[in-house]
Parts: C-alpha cells; sequence; structure tokens
C-alpha cells in the first residue's frame, strides 16, 4: 500500500485520501455501452475484448476485497467518484446505477448504507462535453473527413482531462474536512498529481494512476508505510 505526503513532516496531515485508480466496466459506460463495445472488438476482437472484461471483474472483486479489510469510521468517510456530478441527486443517482448492475456504485451503496456520505465529484458541463467528445472519436473512423482529424480530438480529450482533473480536485479539496477520510474511484487515466492540498495524506492501496505527461504527484513518503500488494 502506497502511502504520499507532499509536507516535509507528513505527520502533519489532517485529512487522508484512499485513491483507487479503477477502470470502467461496460455498465458504467450508459448509453455510450455498446458502441464503445463494438469499437473495442473492431479494434481488438472478440476474445482480447472478454479478456478485458474479466481483467475488469477482477480488478472489482480486489477493490471490494481492499475496501472489506478497511478498519476506518465510515461516518467520517467522504465518497467522490469519477463521473458523478455535483447536482443534488448524487444519492439517487448511486442508486440507479446500482440497480442497473454497476459494481462501481454497489459498491458505494454499501459504503452509503454503512454511513459514508457520497459527494458529487464532477462538472456535469464538463461531463456534457466529454459525452459529446467521445461520441465524435467514436464516429471518427468513419466520418474522418480531413488529416489531423484524430490528433485534434486526442488534443481535445488531454485538455478536456486535465480541467475535470482540477475540477475533481478542488471538489476534494473544498469538501475534505480536517479528520476525515475521502475514499476516491477515478479512471486510470485521470491524474490529480500536483492538485491536491498539502495537508491531504494519499493513500494508493492497489496501484497508482497513470501519469499524464510527467504530472506524477511528488510528494513525501512516509516511512514505512510503502506495503505493496
Amino acid at each position: 500500500m502506497n502511502s504520499e505526503n507532499n509536507e516535509t513532516h507528513p505527520q502533519q496531515a489532517t485529512r487522508i485520501l484512499i485513491y483507487f485508480s479503477i477502470i470502467h466496466t461496460q455498465t458504467d459506460m450508459g448509453a455510450l455501452s455498446e458502441s464503445l463495445r463494438r469499437a473495442t472488438v473492431r479494434k481488438l476482437g472478440e476474445k482480447a475484448w472478454r479478456r478485458q472484461v474479466n481483467s475488469i471483474e477482477r480488478m472489482w472483486s480486489q477493490i471490494e476485497q481492499v475496501i472489506g479489510g478497511l478498519a476506518i469510521s465510515y461516518e467520517k468517510v467522504r465518497l467522490y467518484q469519477d463521473g458523478l456530478p455535483v447536482c443534488g441527486r448524487e444519492a439517487d443517482i448511486v442508486r440507479e446505477l446500482a440497480k442497473a448492475g454497476s459494481r462501481n456504485h454497489q459498491l458505494l451503496l454499501r459504503l452509503m448504507e454503512k454511513g459514508a456520505t457520497v459527494m458529487g465529484t464532477e462538472c456535469s458541463e464538463l461531463l456534457v462535453e466529454e459525452y459529446e467528445l467521445v461520441k465524435q472519436m467514436l464516429n471518427a473512423p468513419n466520418a474522418r473527413t480531413a488529416e489531423g482529424t484524430d490528433s485534434e480530438l486526442k488534443s481535445l480529450s488531454d485538455s478536456l482531462l486535465t480541467r475535470r482533473d482540477q475540477y475533481i480536485a478542488d471538489r476534494i479539496n473544498s469538501t475534505l474536512g480536517s479528520g476525515e477520510t475521502g475514499i476516491l474511484f477515478l479512471g486510470m487515466l485521470h491524474s490529480l498529481g500536483g492538485m491536491l492540498d498539502e495537508n491531504i495524506q494519499i493513500i494508493y492501496p492497489i496501484h497508482r494512476p497513470f501519469d499524464r505527461g510527467g504530472q506524477g504527484d511528488d510528494r513525501k513518503r512516509r516511512p514505512g508505510s510503502d506495503r505493496r500488494r
């Protein structure tokens, strides 16, 4: 388990963030689910797609196992979720997606039932922008009309991801209180490196997120706390 803090004296950290870097299941993709499945099968083949699905399921089993072993008071836990907008209906959205079969949201629901507070984590306008961009990217192979389309879409995607990351980090910074623990479920391509307040101790129970363009979090490691699974 990796634990980091970027203060000179890490014991001064007053807030803890348990950071799970995740891969979304097909159920989590909502209206884009089938389009993404077809695109993956077209690119990798049916067998590779099934291996990927099985790998993601194993990842969620590991996350559930790790969380099941946490000895924390859930009344002081805030849950932050990739794709969950600040909207006033956060708990309802979690329940709806849990009912639809999302393991991610089923896990959130179980933690909520233990006393944890689910937090709106993302900007709804940025999520709508991402949805439209993903649709463009899925259609790009069949609708490409000019050179550079791929690179332009990639550039837009990278810029959007950075803006989402900054919003998520700001949301955590402003809502995670002293003495509280946050549990964050965030897609592997996200990176909050350098965006979180210095008095937040970050714990990576399984593995670190993808280091996008050298934006890794340069936090000092708490001695003796780097236990790899």
